[in-house]
């Protein structure tokens, strides 16, 4: 047997040689490289019969220099302004996602018979998607824009949320109680850590940078960036969070210096190299024998992890302001597992909470999954449409408008400090009801035995009497949680929605965004409750008989739920009947000189929550002429609405089989990005799907 360099080399041509041809053929077969290196970790590790096996120690060492160098590479097209302006959205649409497939997780694995504690490592390991792999897909298939800066900054987040995770179930898995105190102390030295990190960072890093790349030595600012990337997440695996994460945040403070571009070039080389071995690494971990032992069990979790984040992802990015197209391509984004449930996985079996099968079977859901990725993620445009095409008009007609409502409301909050100091309030009356219903459930029923002793002996009941009594006094102490947190959601949705769309302020006169605003006040509770009730159910489902608190979440969704299907329909009729008044008053002022542009605001007056309203006239070189709408899915591509076709002296009321012309001003209503892209389109100058 070789050891020492001797090994190291044997290892590395190995990896390296297999990768390369097994990528051949992949490339070859138009095939991602990715499922390449999948393949060859295959057949060079331990479990087949081919008389090439490569070094498991040596091989996962390197890849880790893979995934820091991704994160890092990544990190360079993401500045630090960049995630503070996505961190919100994708923040909220992170908890939503994590919350729901932990539960889901938990729940299959006690269907399989599986411990609570085993049930939870592999909820977390559900949770958390590949990193590493959706950075590749996307770099080969050259993802950019709004879906990048999505996907990117929930991945981020959930990277925070898997450390929570790694504090949590090893506290669990010691014996010991969980506190609220706990939480709130791991998740205050985590933002301590990552504040002081980027404080300091913005005072060094980018000055270091600009000044190493003005020597003009390319292999200095080379050796300088690296050795920054991984000075920082030594930094902060030494402070408890991943090495991912710290490494993410180097690429971001090196590209603060402008001097971004230049590093990629010269890092990407080294980058695929090492990338190339980690996903070589995952491969070697796929045990054909033991995924035949267990392929019930895989294949019903590769299917929760598909579903589950589509749905989960899609909700929480559409609840947050994105359109439907957007929404559903980040869901699909993000359908996988990878580096981190290997971590959480191996970090049970470590522990002895959890038997040795869960591994593999976390390593094959991921290997499975990571397989259907770029499949998945170069379809996703296609599928998004479909999606979009598919949906009843009342929610065509929501998801159109949805967005610029949402626009609207973070308008207002700039615009009116006192009405964003208003929602801040009750957003943490709602923190705070939540954090002390999780704490009276979680709690009760930790501590159960030692208040059952405490209260026999104060009044002498019998032991089975007094946990009777407990087990029936939490729930009712936890009812004034529950209506607080539904009377804050109300209250909440209803002051978001006056933000957006403003009553009439003159006493007496018609409210025409009436119904528009029932529509995004009910949708906006909804989503809160959502927001709410997933990290709830998450959090107390472990500790609970039954499932008592999705009873009563599923009540309260169905209740909304029909709420919302019945203000969706009075939208969609709302909207069709100003339609039809825009065209014939529209119609009426074409016919007069200059009016077009009293036409327009008159557009706006009968139908506030559209947005302002944008005239896009069609080219004779656009490829929307001789198309119909049907044919074109303006709204499935970019989210923007056409409310009005003026040819000539002619206003028409858009159709699906309504054929466009050259010369042809299409009104459109939707967002400031979806407009924009909607024009565009209509121009010719945008990819067509």
């Amino acid at each position: 047997m070789l050891h020492g360099p001797d090994a190291f080399l044997k290892t590395l041509a190995v990896v390296l040689g297999v990768a390369a041809g097994i990528t051949v053929i992949f490339q070859r077969l138009r095939q991602p490289a990715v499922l390449g290196y999948l393949l060859a970790g295959v057949i060079i590790g331990p479990h087949v019969p081919v008389p090439l096996v490569a070094d498991e120690g040596i091989v996962r060492t390197l890849s880790e220099l893979g995934v820091i160098l991704l994160m890092f590479s990544l990190g360079l097209g993401f500045r630090l302004r960049e995630l503070v302006r996505v961190g919100p959205t994708a923040g909220l649409t992170a908890v939503i996602e994590t919350s729901l497939l932990a539960w889901l997780g938990f729940l299959a694995g006690r269907g399989f018979g599986w411990t609570t504690l085993e049930s939870l490592f592999a909820g977390a390991a559900l949770a958390i998607s590949s990193t590493t792999i959706v950075a590749r897909v996307f770099e080969e298939q050259g993802v950019q824009g709004k879906l990048r800066e999505l996907v990117i900054g929930v991945l981020v987040v959930e990277d925070l949320i898997a450390i929570l995770f790694m504090t949590l179930l090893t506290v669990l898995a010691a014996g010991e109680n969980v506190s609220l105190g706990i939480l709130v102390s791991t998740g205050g030295r985590l933002l301590g850590f990552l504040i002081l990190l980027v404080a300091a960072g913005l005072l060094v890093v980018p000055r270091t940078v600009r000044a190493v790349v003005r020597l003009g030595r390319p292999e200095t600012t080379l050796v300088a960036s690296i050795g920054i990337c991984f000075a920082l997440a030594l930094l902060a695996g030494a402070a408890g969070c991943s090495l991912a994460l710290g490494a993410f945040l180097a690429g971001s403070l090196v590209a603060e210096s402008g001097e971004a571009e230049e590093v990629h070039r010269l890092v990407r080389p080294v980058r695929d190299m090492f990338a190339a071995i980690f996903f070589v690494s995952v491969g070697m971990l796929i045990d054909p024998a033991l995924l035949a032992l267990h392929w019930h069990e895989a294949a019903a979790l590769v299917l929760l992890v598909v579903l589950g984040k589509v749905v989960g992802v899609s909700l929480g990015a559409f609840l947050t302001g994105h359109g439907t197209r957007l929404s559903v391509q980040a869901g699909l984004s993000l359908a996988q597992i990878g580096e981190f449930s290997f971590i959480l996985a191996a970090l049970g079996l470590s522990l002895g909470a959890t038997r040795s099968f869960l591994y593999p079977v976390a390593v094959a859901v991921s290997a499975a999954t990571s397989l259907l990725a770029p499949g998945l993620i170069r379809a996703s445009g296609r599928i998004a449409n479909w999606v979009d095409r598919k949906l009843p008009k009342p929610l065509q007609t929501l998801a159109s408008l949805y967005g610029t409502w949402m626009e609207g409301i973070r308008a207002a909050s700039r615009r009116q400090p006192a009405q964003g100091s208003a929602v801040r309030r009750l957003v943490g009356l709602l923190f705070l009801d939540a954090a002390l219903l999780a704490s009276l459930a979680v709690g009760s029923l930790l501590f159960l035995d030692r208040m059952a002793s405490a209260l026999v002996g104060w009044t002498g009941l019998a032991p089975a009497m007094a946990r009777l009594l407990l087990l029936c006094g939490a729930p009712l102490l936890g009812i004034p949680f529950c209506v607080g947190i539904i009377g804050l959601a109300r209250k909440l949705g209803a002051l978001l929605a006056a933000m957006a769309l403003p009553p009439s302020a003159v006493p007496g006169t018609l409210d025409l965004a009436a119904a528009p605003r029932r529509t995004l006040v009910v949708t906006l509770q909804l989503g809160i409750l959502v927001l709410v009730g997933a990290p709830l159910l998450a959090v107390t489902q472990p500790f609970l008989p039954g499932l008592p608190v999705a009873a009563i979440l599923l009540v309260l969704l169905a209740f909304l739920g029909v709420l919302f299907w019945r203000s969706a329909a009075n939208l969609q009729g709302h909207v069709q009947a100003g339609a039809g008044m825009i065209v014939e008053a529209l119609g009426a002022q074409m016919r007069q000189a200059g009016a077009r542009k009293e036409g327009l605001e008159q557009i706006h007056r009968m139908l506030p929550g559209i947005g302002d309203p944008v005239p896009v006239r069609l080219p004779a070189s656009s490829p929307a002429d001789g198309r119909n709408l049907a044919e074109l899915n303006l709204r499935g591509q970019t989210g923007a609405t056409v409310l009005v076709i003026l040819r000539g002296d002619t206003a028409l009321t858009p159709t699906a089989r309504e054929g466009l012309r050259a010369g042809d001003v299409l009104v459109l209503a939707g967002t400031r990005e979806a407009i924009a892209a909607a024009t565009a389109v209509l121009a010719g100058s945008a990819p067509q799907p």
